[in-house]
């Protein structure tokens, strides 16, 4: 079983790289793993190859390592940072816009771009600056459906509140007095708007691929959606995992430090 999971794994991991056009190595004191960068995330894509050529993310750490969640890294002030000092506010932050997408999502190997809270970045705009690696975990089907209902059902009643509420006396008049058509009209108008609304409007779903991936090989599908996903780990698997079991302090740096060197391959 272990093997037949690992060979679809390496089979889903090869058909990510296909048609894609740069390739990262990511170099450390515990291993190399090999990324691909998303063509169709081209602006964290450019700035993150820019960065690389400039060396930025060179001599910096994986600074912040969370079980079954991230690893963090490539913040300039972990550059030689002392043991137990906090770390993670580098001094050159990047910040561009996001680019999210259905396509890429946080799955296990999900290479992204880190941001500001939202209450002082409302656009979410990405620190290309630092990036993460998912860890993550495996989810129930059920949980993934709760976790949609969560975000969605909210959505929904506002839109019911706003929308049909308004026009609910007006509905119930038109019923009674057999007037079939005009209600029937005005439903449609209602519902129509209140499609349209839920579409632009931060809702959450689980695609049947999502969905495989996150009840097989894992992730942390509560960051989609919010954090821009712009490349993937398709060799060095195990690294990953290495790196994310390492005993932390009390800011979940490593207390064995690990460093990062990256190189484009092509």
């Amino acid at each position: 079983m272990k093997r037949l999971t690992a060979l679809i794994l390496s089979l889903v991991m090869t058909s990510m790289a296909v048609a894609q056009t740069h390739h990262v190595l990511i170099k450390t004191n515990m291993g190399n793993m090999k990324a691909v960068l998303f063509d169709d995330t081209p602006k964290h894509r450019n700035e993150f190859i820019r960065l690389v050529e400039k060396k930025h993310f060179d001599g910096t750490l994986f600074y912040r390592c969370v079980r079954n969640f991230v690893i963090q890294g490539g913040s300039s002030d972990s550059r030689n940072a002392q043991p137990g000092q906090h770390i993670g506010y580098g001094d050159e932050a990047d910040e561009i816009d996001s680019e999210f997408t259905k396509k890429h999502f946080h799955q296990l190997g999900a290479l992204c771009a880190p941001r500001q809270p939202d209450k002082i970045n409302i656009l979410k705009y990405s620190d290309i600056s630092q990036f993460y690696i998912v860890k993550g975990r495996v989810y129930a089907d059920s949980i993934l459906t709760k976790m949609e209902l969560a975000v969605n059902q909210p959505i929904r009643n506002k839109l019911k509140k706003t929308y049909y509420l308004p026009h609910k006396e007006e509905l119930q008049k038109l019923k009674a007095e057999g007037k079939a058509k005009e209600y029937n009209a005005l439903v449609t108008e209602i519902k129509e708007r209140m499609d349209y609304e839920y579409r632009i409007s931060d809702y959450k779903e689980f695609t049947p691929e999502m969905r495989e991936a996150y009840t097989t090989r894992g992730g942390t599908p509560e960051l989609d959606g919010e954090y821009t996903v712009f490349g993937q780990v398709i060799e060095g698997l195990d690294v990953l995992r290495k790196i994310s079991e390492l005993k932390v302090d009390k800011n979940d740096r490593p207390l064995t430090d690990v460093k990062i060197t990256i190189e484009i391959i092509d």
